[in-house]
């Protein structure tokens, strides 16, 4: 059974930038797809990055293209989510998950492709 915890959460100004850290415990990382996702009060969650495990592509929600990384450290077993000029707009709880198997790049943007899920930090960008 995979655990996942999520850190690296917080409380910025907007334009700033913070690094969330998902780390996992009871397999290996890079034998999963791997994403983040995000959920706002009040809306549905929302597909925010993935690494494709199959090739190491690399998919970004179109609110995140441009100012969103994702990236992987397989020696430390970690996954991030390098996040740079924020807006009040990317405030939610950010979730990483895994999904196994080799799912077409498509279905890497939708919840119901994961199969393990963290606790989600908390990101509020504020004035």
């Amino acid at each position: 059974q995979v655990q996942l915890v999520e850190s690296g959460g917080g409380l910025v100004r907007p334009g700033a930038s913070l690094r969330l850290s998902c780390a996992a415990s009871g397999d290996t990382l890079t034998t999963y797809n791997m994403a983040w996702f995000r959920q706002a009060p009040g809306k549905e969650r929302e597909f925010v990055a993935a690494i494709r495990r199959a090739n190491n592509n690399k998919y970004y929600g179109d609110s995140v293209k441009g100012r969103f990384t994702v990236s992987k450290d397989s020696g430390k077993n970690t996954m991030y989510l390098h996040m740079s000029g924020l807006d009040p707009e990317d405030t939610a709880v950010y979730y990483c998950a895994l999904a196994a198997g080799s799912p077409i790049s498509m279905y890497l943007r939708y919840a119901t492709t994961y199969d393990y899920w963290g606790q989600g930090t908390q990101v509020t960008v504020s004035s």
